[in-house]
């Protein structure tokens, strides 16, 4: 990708976080009465209720609420919680690392699966395996996410006993870090069953994106030379046709680390797991607009940024795409 290409890419990304940005900014505004008319009691005064509205700014203008928001968004300040009653700033950082674990473990765990198995259905096309495969991909692809994580609760957890019902960590637990607190296996363990609902749901995706790539790499040129030097059809497919068909399943994955990242609300919900998507939808609940603010906010970046990434990816892996373009 060209210098001046990937210039226009920041651009068009610098332009979107603003969009999304100034749009949240005025989404909570714009509303009927004031983002405080959950938060004020009706048993405050006049007085104090402007007391109150002066102290978290909504006194001003609305134009000059939008310059203090930029400003302090320049300094990372999100403002503070009316349910919490802290900055917003580190109550989304002490969520994020629990979203973001579940999202790339989840992640991993589908596109490592729907890789292989679709790069094996696209081998087996045509036979019995192919015909009961397909339709449960399809299956668990459609089945809803909160059901999948109430049979896994009601199986492993309520019936076996062998994983956790919810949160990340037991109670009680101390760990000397953050770090370590994810590295233990007392994590691990919460994890599991949220990561292996939302990697039964991922799966489909990749899964159907490698067959369907597959089957048309099968029949290029260097696939039937592979085929005249007689190569085993094994190597064939997993050493010629699946790392050909592999481009469009890795910018897939960056995409998918963005979408995840703001779609875990139900499994986190379900899990009782303590990420950014159950904070958002606690905020949403107790009409806490700075926390659900700064959630949107976040959320839109990542999604933003790793769109931006997938793009560049797709041009560095495949330098067709930036020579067509140059043409």
């Amino acid at each position: 990708m060209g210098g001046r290409k990937l210039l226009m890419r920041v651009w068009h990304t610098a332009f979107v976080l603003w969009a999304v940005i100034t749009i949240l900014f005025l989404m909570f505004r714009l509303m009927p009465g004031t983002p405080l008319d959950a938060y004020l009691d009706s048993s405050l005064t006049p007085e104090e209720q402007e007391q109150i509205l002066a102290q978290f700014g909504l006194d001003q203008p609305l134009w000059k609420q939008y310059l203090i928001y930029w400003a302090n968004l320049f300094q990372g300040n999100l403002g503070k919680s009316f349910h919490y009653r802290q900055d917003v700033f580190w109550l989304l950082m002490a969520a994020f690392p629990n979203t973001l674990a579940l999202t790339m473990f989840s992640l991993i765990i589908a596109y490592v699966f729907g890789v292989l198995a679709g790069a094996f259905l696209a081998w087996k096309r045509g036979t019995w395996i192919e015909g009961i495969g397909i339709p449960i991909v399809l299956t668990s692809r459609a089945a809803p996410e909160f059901w999948l994580g109430m049979v896994f609760l009601a199986m492993f957890s309520f019936s076996l006993g062998w994983f956790p019902s919810g949160g990340a960590n037991s109670p009680g637990a101390e760990f000397p870090s953050e770090l370590s607190r994810m590295l233990s296996a007392d994590f691990f363990r919460h994890l599991a069953l949220p990561a292996l609902t939302l990697a039964l749901y991922l799966q489909g995706l990749p899964l159907l994106l490698m067959r369907s790539n597959m089957l048309e790499v099968m029949q290029e040129d260097f696939v039937t030379m592979a085929r005249m030097k007689g190569l085993s059809e094994w190597s064939i497919v997993m050493r010629h046709a699946a790392r050909n068909a592999l481009l469009p399943v890795a910018t897939a994955f960056a995409l998918g680390i963005g979408s995840s990242v703001g779609g875990n609300v139900v499994v986190e919900t379900v899990f009782s797991w303590p990420g950014l998507g159950r904070l958002l939808v606690s905020a949403v609940s107790a009409a806490d607009y700075p926390v659900a603010q700064g959630a949107f906010l976040l959320i839109a970046v990542v999604q933003v940024v790793m769109n931006l990434v997938a793009d560049i990816l797709y041009a560095v892996l495949d330098p067709r795409v930036t020579h067509t373009a140059h043409g």
